[in-house]
């Protein structure tokens, strides 16, 4: 086999002191034949002078030990259809493949408990980032395993959460922003059942774009009480493109197995803080504004038009607007002054 090659492909990183170490190289791929000159090519201008296209020959490598060892040799978990027609991706991926077969021969019973993703990886391979950093998905996928068959959890950073009750089903709160978070919890601590005439069990921080990952761990590593059947989730984060997307990600990730709403009574106290939309801050750039009709359809005809004013005005209301202070005034039957 042959494939064309230019002359700076050739000489590319080698570093060469000089041309005449260059010239040496060059001419040492010919006479060995593992370069072959194409005719009329032109050359590098240069004395002396040196074509500037070739044919690399590859030469032809004998794959029949490894396909028998693809066809007869493996675990028949694996789905061997890729490598037959690719044996030179099998011998890149040999060690790891059979690591795997070894695996799911001798000790397939320790998949029948689910641990993590990184003990796993050391599990089969005695590399503990093997699936996370390294090529494990990609042998997974060339073997034709989902991931799922290995039964492994990924981890995230764990949830922080505050709860006044272990009481179930409990309303629990998901704050996207930490100063929020904070005010909150502080606000419960303080001996308040309800906020903003919602009462909540537990509040958490979700951190964010992380909530719908972080809530991974929140499904394996909870409390008890905190997965009880009839609990609801409320979600509250910045009224703009991004916050509203979190909460749109979260329920598509999570649909069915966790209800999940926004939390309305926040978003309404926001926006009668926002009648100057002037004064409210730019939406910061670079936001998906591909979002759907979910959030909106939590809110009457007039809200929503107010809510869709402000994001076509590229403004955003933070949800830092809804103060410890303002929790208070609520609690207390005042007006925040």
């Amino acid at each position: 086999m042959r494939k064309k090659i230019t002359y700076d492909e050739l000489v590319h990183e080698k570093r060469f002191t000089s041309y005449s170490d260059e010239v040496n190289f060059v001419k040492n791929l010919i006479d060995t034949k593992k370069i072959i000159p194409i005719k009329n090519s032109e050359t590098n201008g240069k004395k002396p002078a040196l074509p500037m296209k070739y044919w690399w020959i590859e030469e032809e490598v004998d794959y029949g030990e490894l396909l028998e060892e693809i066809k007869y040799r493996l675990s028949p978990d694996i789905h061997i259809e890729y490598y037959l027609k690719r044996p030179e991706a099998y011998k890149k991926e040999r060690e790891y493949v059979l690591m795997l077969s070894d695996y799911l021969t001798h000790h397939k019973d320790r998949l029948d408990v689910q641990i993590s993703m990184n003990e796993r990886s050391y599990d089969i391979w005695k590399r503990e980032k093997f699936l996370s950093k390294e090529q494990g998905r990609t042998v997974l996928s060339h073997c034709g395993i989902d991931k799922e068959r290995l039964n492994f959890y990924e981890t995230a950073e764990p949830l922080a959460y505050y709860s006044a009750t272990k009481n179930t089903p409990q309303n629990m709160l998901m704050i996207e922003n930490l100063d929020t978070f904070y005010s909150m919890r502080k606000h419960l601590i303080n001996g308040n059942g309800s906020i903003l005439g919602v009462t909540f069990g537990t509040v958490i921080y979700g951190g964010g774009k992380r909530i719908a990952k972080a809530f991974e761990d929140f499904e394996i590593c909870a409390e008890p009480y905190m997965r009880a059947a009839g609990n609801v989730v409320y979600y509250f984060g910045d009224f703009d493109y991004e916050g509203i997307g979190i909460y749109e990600g979260f329920i598509k990730r999570y649909s069915g197995k966790i209800k999940i709403l926004p939390f309305c009574e926040a978003y309404l106290a926001m926006l009668e803080k926002a009648d100057d939309i002037a004064v409210l801050p730019k939406t910061k750039e670079g936001q998906n504004r591909n979002i759907g009709q979910e959030f909106f359809s939590h809110f009457d005809e007039d809200t929503v038009t107010k809510m869709k004013n402000i994001l076509a005005h590229d403004k955003y209301i933070p949800q830092e607007t809804i103060s410890i202070l303002a929790l208070r005034c609520h609690a207390e039957g005042m007006t925040e002054s």
